[in-house]
């Protein structure tokens, strides 16, 4: 899926313009950081995992890791990504660009409590070059099949 399909899916929100490309890729935390001229922190990174009954996406902020013990206690599962050969065609974007708009039918969406702190935060938009600038309101009325909120991640 292209950058076009999550500009189409946000501009029903009324959010396509605040997607940004960059000419470089802002594939990793440290990349879309560096492009955007903001802390780490705040790029809200989108992790695929596989589950018992198939994909799910949970959405950190960018200096959070996962809590093994509690992502199982929350899941009922031990953490196992979804590997990325497989993204495009279990969720829907390819690796860097995996983000929480535009999916495919029936993955669903968590926020971790991570994001919470924060005013404005970056998830990807698609590519491994793009991100969208979000306030924490607009990514949860916004996110594709948005399961709940959840703290499965632990501060570095």
């Amino acid at each position: 899926m292209s950058i076009e399909i999550v500009k189409d899916y946000l501009a029903g929100f009324g959010l396509a313009e605040r997607v940004i490309e960059f000419q470089e890729s802002s594939a990793t935390v440290e990349e879309a950081a560096r492009d955007l001229g903001c802390e780490p922190a705040r790029i809200a990174k989108t992790m695929a995992f596989q589950g018992p009954d198939g994909a799910f996406l949970v959405v950190l902020a960018g200096d959070a890791r996962v809590d093994n013990p509690r992502f199982k206690a929350q899941f009922h599962t031990k953490a196992s990504m979804v590997k990325p050969e497989d993204l495009v065609a279990r969720v829907g974007h390819p690796m860097g660009g995996v983000c929480p708009f535009a999916l495919r039918p029936g993955v669903p969406v968590y926020l971790d409590e991570s994001l919470r702190r924060f005013d404005i935060i970056f998830p990807a938009a698609g590519t491994p070059r793009s991100a969208v600038r979000l306030t924490v309101p607009e990514l949860e009325a916004s996110v594709q099949n948005f399961a709940g909120w959840v703290n499965v991640g632990k501060l570095s």
